[in-house]
């Protein structure tokens, strides 16, 4: 946490809010930088060049803005960092396509990106507060696209509550400071609409707070209502909802080594659990094979609780989001009502725990997981919970 301490110091402060770059470009992160010099920028939306021309054009712009220095000093780290790291998915999402320079889905990736720095480099993670303030980072690198086209969206007022939502587990995010980076991001270029796209900012934070989404997450009926409208719904975000759910289903999460089990016996010693590691072990698959077979045999399982209505507990890596919404549908479609509760250790910690386990999951395994972990946002189920080994 050394290097992550000095790292934080070299954000701008008052008075004089200058940024050390010679100082930056020696840090842990001078690989990025120079990578994120190498990769260009398509010249109609960014005539100032590559990517990192771009970034230090944002932070300088962002050390400058009003809205900026007023932040909280923890919230003015998070979006100074957050501007730092924004475009890091342009360098593996950058390509040529029809004579153009195109990043597609660079905001996911580059807050994957962001996460896998943070947590295994600088070790910001097990810990509820330094979750929260990484995952604030992450929030912003993923959405910063949002407010400049939140007109496109399809639904914009529920596309704004959904993102904001995040903010009751990301307890520093907002609306208001997606936006306070995003005008940064949209002056600190060259590019001849400039003016239009920071309207566009302003709209979108005039519309969250219209929504009673900019400073926090809106305030639901219940946190049934609130699912059922972030999920999708057609119904109002203030209406209160009959709940028609019979029982809990918990859905774990979390990379292997993260105390999955322990906490599962400290917590929920009452409830029956459906363990991969255990299905795992009675098929003799080992965690590098393929998983076919044990995810259906698992489902098997979970189908004869739901049929029961009997609560339980499915305790597998559920890191990404795809493999979690497909439990929350299942276990949703007998009517359970689904909690998803992710864990997380020190980056070393679990290292070490996962070293002791019966079945070690393969280290590499561990980094492919790493690199797609996505922790579960709020609008996954009914309830989500991120909990860190100090909780």
């Amino acid at each position: 946490m050394e290097e992550w301490r000095k790292l934080l110091a070299l954000v701008p402060t008052p008075p004089d809010w200058k940024i050390d770059w010679n100082a930056w470009y020696v840090s842990g992160l001078h690989t990025y930088f120079a990578d994120m010099e190498k990769t260009g920028q398509n010249p109609v939306w960014h005539g100032e060049g590559d990517v990192w021309t771009h970034t230090r054009m944002v932070c300088e712009t962002l050390a400058g803005m009003e809205s900026f220095r007023m932040l909280p000093g923890r919230q003015r780290m998070e979006v100074f960092l957050a501007a730092l790291l924004h475009d890091l998915g342009k360098i593996p999402c950058t390509k040529l396509e029809d004579g153009c320079l195109v990043s597609p889905n660079h905001t996911a990736v580059g807050a994957r990106m962001a996460r896998e720095l943070l947590y295994t480099v600088y070790g910001v993670g097990g810990t509820p507060e330094q979750m929260e303030f990484r995952e604030t980072i992450c929030n912003l690198i993923r959405y910063h696209s949002i407010p400049t086209h939140i007109l496109d969206q399809k639904d914009p007022e529920r596309r704004l509550l959904k993102i904001a939502a995040n903010g009751e587990l990301a307890g520093d995010f907002t609306i208001r400071l997606l936006c306070v980076l995003v005008e940064a991001d949209v002056r600190g270029r060259v590019y001849e609409n400039i003016r239009e796209s920071v309207d566009l900012a302003h709209l979108c934070a005039e519309l969250a707070e219209e929504q009673g989404c900019l400073d926090a997450p809106f305030s639901f009926a219940s946190s049934y209502a609130e699912h059922a409208f972030l999920s999708g719904r057609r119904v109002r975000p203030e209406q209160e909802l009959y709940d028609d759910t019979w029982g809990e289903v918990i859905l774990m999460s979390g990379l292997p080594g993260t105390g999955k089990d322990t906490w599962i016996r400290k917590h929920l010693t009452d409830m029956p659990m459906i363990s991969l590691d255990e299905i795992r072990k009675e098929l003799g698959v080992s965690p590098g094979e393929p998983q076919g077979p044990v995810a259906a045999a698992a489902r098997e399982k979970a189908r004869e609780y739901l049929r029961r209505k009997e609560s339980f507990v499915w305790n597998a890596t559920n890191v990404t989001p795809s493999l979690r919404e497909k439990q929350v549908r299942l276990f949703q479609d007998y009517r359970a009502s689904v909690r998803i509760v992710y864990l997380e250790t020190g980056w070393e910690e679990r290292l070490c725990r996962n070293q002791s386990r019966s079945m070690t999951v393969p280290e590499e395994a561990v980094r492919k997981m790493m690199r797609n972990l996505v922790l579960p946002e709020r609008h996954e189920a009914q309830m989500v919970q991120w909990i860190g080994e100090d909780a």
